[in-house]
């Protein structure tokens, strides 16, 4: 069968090291130098190697590639306004992490083990933002239909990962003898709507608004293509990004709920978006898809620059008015 150019930029040696440049001057044209975003870029490189692991240990794509993880850094330079999020960061890794845990409990309905390590991750992504626990009871479900591991068992070691950080983060809170920062931290879950959700809307620029219809786009792109030649994939593969899909539309719908969360949603998002994505650009020959992945390139490339000019105006508009209050004084 002919390689196209997607097909040949998919199977290179060259692709995964080549993206990491390529994110890693995003980061330092987006300020990673001066404004001291050490954490969240710590947070971004150990996520991108667990993508890399994911994609590995579960054969997500046929032929050998780096296709998911060098799709999750492209799609997450689009949305480069996020990088100075810490929290974000720290809930993305705990998010990708519990996914790779708890796949190891594939048709295991004895391995409470591996299902309290992956919820261990969930509880401590909850720590930094507490609305992850609107996926617990999603990854319940996930895990007795696609998964086919959810028992007693394994329900109970689940409750007790999520409970584990909150058990050593409470002694600290008994020794202070106060319990409010901790009822204002759960308090958000039963709130989970407001008064302000137009003005959280409009408060998107237009750039965050681009980043995520261009990720949407291509990842209901992908899903369509999976779902139609799923056939060709194992059974357990199929189960693997049925997975991905659920939580990935999830996020989406939540986003669109509470876009004032877009800064830790769009990170979900772009994670379960990727092997889709990379699924589509691998594993396809025709010249319509060779179109699409070059017309994708050119809209990542500008959206990203798009981005990165926004971040400039907005850095460089506060120097430039207190200059022209010092001149007028």
């Amino acid at each position: 069968m002919r390689k196209r150019l997607q097909n040949r930029i998919a199977e290179s040696n060259l692709t995964l090291p080549l993206m990491a440049l390529y994110a890693i001057g995003v980061w330092l044209l987006a300020g990673l130098a001066t404004q001291q975003w050490w954490g969240p870029l710590a947070c971004f490189a150990a996520t991108v190697y667990l993508m890399v692991e994911l994609s590995n240990s579960n054969a997500l794509l046929r032929v050998r590639s780096r296709m998911v993880s060098a799709s999750f850094m492209a799609l997450s330079c689009t949305a480069c306004s996020l990088f100075g999020s810490l929290s974000g960061g720290i809930a993305q890794l705990c998010f990708v992490a519990a996914l790779i845990i708890l796949f190891h409990t594939y048709q295991d309905k004895q391995s409470p083990g591996w299902t309290y390590y992956a919820f261990l991750c969930l509880g401590l992504g909850t720590t930094v933002f507490v609305q992850l626990l609107y996926f617990v009871p999603v990854v319940w479900l996930l895990m007795a239909t696609q998964l086919q591991s959810l028992s007693w068992r394994s329900w109970i070691a689940s409750l007790m990962g999520l409970c584990t950080p909150y058990w050593f983060g409470s002694l600290w809170f008994i020794y202070q003898q106060d319990f409010t920062p901790l009822i204002a931290h759960f308090t958000q879950i039963a709130q989970p709507f407001d008064n302000n959700y137009q003005e959280h809307l409009l408060s998107l620029t237009v750039g965050q608004t681009l980043a995520f219809v261009l990720t949407m786009v291509l990842a209901l792109t992908g899903m369509l293509h999976f779902w139609y030649r799923s056939f060709e994939d194992k059974i357990r593969v199929r189960l693997l990004y049925g997975f991905f899909a659920t939580l990935c539309l999830l996020s989406a719908l939540l986003l669109l709920a509470q876009p004032q969360h877009y800064d830790v949603l769009m990170r979900f998002v772009v994670a379960t978006a990727s092997p889709f994505i990379a699924h589509y650009f691998t594993l396809t020959h025709t010249r319509l898809s060779n179109i699409v992945f070059c017309v994708s390139v050119v809209l990542v490339l500008l959206l990203t620059a798009f981005n990165l000019l926004t971040m400039t105006i907005a850095i460089l508009s506060p120097l430039n008015s207190t200059w022209s209050g010092l001149l007028t004084f």
